[in-house]
């Protein structure tokens, strides 16, 4: 009420959705760090029949590559991939119990990574009761339905950006680090040279002292 009179209705509409994004499905977004020769595991509680879908990236690193598994409370695998830059997997869990996935770096033998991955548990409830009925949504509804759609794929383009800018600001500071390394040692060894060449030039120049010897009768 109070949000409606002081904002006008426009505002009560983003209100109104921002309230209801706060009920959204339940998903777990992280950024981590995995040492060389390392494994991080996750694990998360599913109700059988749920749709799952685990996205994940390599932000930095190495060749920007990672080995990931997933499997079932039984141990099965379900999805499976080596060296992977990113990749996308959606499943329905198939039992109650608790899942697991794991990233493993142990391929690599000096070079940490670091990896981003979202993890969706379940899908979005609806907005409103009278999305599942027969009855028409009013204006209103549509579009704060529509909005949410909306605000959804700006929100996922944001993310994609964000991992595709820290990804290029790696890579850019990796390159900067590579070239200043090249342009000192470019620089020791043109000193080197220029030594060399100025002892070089001045023993052409510089004079040679002959002894004789006299042989008596």
């Amino acid at each position: 009420m109070l949000l409606w009179g002081l904002l006008g209705p426009g505002a009560a509409v983003w209100g109104l959705l921002l309230l209801c994004l706060g009920g959204a499905v339940r998903a777990s977004e992280i950024t981590f760090e995995l040492p060389d020769n390392a494994k991080q595991c996750f694990y998360e509680e599913i109700v059988q029949g749920t749709k799952c879908t685990l996205e994940f990236q390599v932000i930095t690193g190495g060749h920007y590559d990672v080995d990931c598994r997933l499997e079932d409370p039984h141990g099965n695998a379900l999805y499976r991939e080596m060296k992977k830059q990113y990749d996308s997997f959606t499943f329905t869990a198939s039992m109650n119990g608790t899942y697991k996935f794991c990233f493993s770096n142990e391929f690599s033998t000096f070079t940490h990574k670091t990896v981003y991955f979202d993890f969706q548990v379940g899908e979005d409830p609806p907005l409103f009761p009278s999305e599942n009925r027969v009855t028409a949504l009013t204006q209103m509804e549509s579009a704060c339905v529509s909005i949410h759609e909306a605000l959804k794929s700006v929100i996922d383009y944001q993310t994609h950006f964000r991992l595709r800018e820290a990804q290029g600001r790696s890579r850019a500071e990796d390159l900067n680090t590579r070239v200043a390394y090249w342009s000192i040692g470019e620089a020791i060894i043109l000193l080197v040279v220029s030594i060399g060449q100025v002892f070089l030039l001045k023993s052409f120049f510089s004079d040679k002292r002959t002894t004789t010897t006299r042989v008596g009768s």
